[in-house]
């Protein structure tokens, strides 16, 4: 950028600063230990000019900015570890789909498509009897928040604000069905109605809600879930990491493609598939 061009981009940007945060020159010059003239000079449209280094910097602090932005090196306001911060996060993960925190993401992304692998069977397609066996140690406490937030969560997906796509590892319909591994000691009837119950949503919202299952033999992934274009969220068990920044964003949206692709049972045949399974 030329020597000019970069100086009334510093001009403008520091005017937009200045005013964003409410900071007049007179403050500015005190929270940098230069006169207001200064200040003055670097503002002024007719003869913009650049501060040195030290100058920068402490603008930038004082303003709550990044210099690479003063500087138009980033159109990025943020300073670095702002940025880091908000492209990463860690959140606590309750045990509960009520978890505040879930909802909000929920919501933060009405009009974009979710994409989910649960961590079992997903949260939003649970009966009310399969949350009460697995809430069964803290049913008092928990169970009926759980169960209000499959409900208003199963409301707003029929409401078809969001298209909702979800990636299922073959095995866990195939356990639920046989009742071994997680789903050992739940009684059929229960799992039976849980199988069907998400059968019945399959024929009833497609298009609108897809479900893939794929096979864990050949592919696999951690329990993700993607909020549109600018939100992915990793579930490790007793927090989320939350990503925002696009790049990383993209990368899990291409992981769930993957999985999209690998599907042994396609978004078409799950219900059919689960209601075969559980004659056989």
């Amino acid at each position: 950028m030329d020597k000019r061009d970069r100086a009334d981009l510093f001009r403008k940007r520091l005017s937009e600063a200045m005013t964003h945060t409410g900071t007049t020159r007179s403050a500015l010059s005190r929270a940098t230990q230069v006169d207001r003239s200064t200040i003055g000079q670097l503002l002024k449209d007719d003869q913009p000019r650049l501060p040195n280094a030290q100058l920068a910097a402490d603008v930038a602090v004082a303003l709550r900015v990044s210099t690479d932005w003063l500087l138009g090196l980033t159109n990025r306001p943020e300073t670095p570890g702002d940025i880091v911060a908000a492209a990463l996060s860690l959140s606590p993960a309750e045990r509960t789909s009520a978890d505040a925190q879930l909802l909000a993401w929920h919501h933060e992304a009405a009009g974009y498509k979710v994409r989910h692998v649960p961590a079992t069977l997903p949260d939003i397609l649970k009966t009310k009897r399969i949350l009460e066996w697995e809430y069964a140690s803290v049913a008092d406490q928990r169970l009926p928040a759980a169960f209000d937030a499959m409900h208003d969560q199963l409301e707003w997906l029929s409401s078809g604000v969001s298209d909702y796509e979800i990636a299922i590892p073959l095995h866990e319909i195939e356990a639920c069905a046989a009742g071994t591994a997680y789903y050992k000691g739940v009684d059929e009837s229960i799992r039976y109605e849980q199988l069907n119950f998400i059968a019945d949503q399959c024929d009833q919202m497609f298009p609108r809600l897809r479900i893939f299952l794929f096979d864990a033999h050949h592919v696999f992934s951690s329990p993700v879930t993607i909020f549109g274009p600018n939100l992915a969220v990793v579930y490790v068990g007793q927090c989320y990491l939350a990503f925002r920044e696009l790049e990383r964003v993209k990368s899990l949206s291409g992981h769930f493609d993957w999985l999209v692709r690998e599907a042994v049972v396609d978004a078409r045949n799950v219900a059919t598939h689960i209601r075969s399974m559980m004659k056989e």
